[in-house]
């Protein structure tokens, strides 16, 4: 037996979710959270909103999604979390708002702390060992 095949209007839906995500659309994203769009919603390879909002810099909508019950932890399909992308992307801000949401900076393959490393970002070394 297989799966039946997700509803066209439900996709175009979370494509218009993810979209908020990437685009920093917070109110709106928010909006959809509230009224009921899972804050760990995630797509086909496993990124949250969380993790397309960090990745893009949106440091306000990180905030709004881990406010609404968002994990900050939640590893995508390739074993990144959330705070590693941001490190990797050198967004400061998101790095501290999901510090603050509870993010682990070990969390990942590779985590935070060692892309930082890698990349030898002294700058986000600096807000991820305080």
């Amino acid at each position: 037996m297989t799966d039946p095949e997700p509803d066209p209007e439900l996709l175009e839906l979370w494509a218009k979710v993810f979209g908020f995500a990437r685009g920093g659309q917070t109110a709106e994203l928010a909006a959809y959270v509230d009224a009921g769009i899972p804050a760990n919603l995630t797509n086909d390879r496993g990124d949250t909103l969380v993790m397309l909002a960090a990745y893009h810099g949106h440091a306000g909508t990180v905030t709004a999604l881990i406010e609404r019950g968002a994990d900050p932890n939640r590893i995508n399909d390739r074993g990144q979390s959330p705070l590693a992308g941001a490190v990797f992307k050198a967004e400061p801000e998101v790095v501290r708002a999901l510090l603050e949401g509870g993010a682990d900076p070990e969390a990942g393959q590779p985590s935070a702390l060692e892309t930082a490393r890698v990349f030898g970002n002294a700058a986000m070394l600096t807000i991820l060992e305080p």
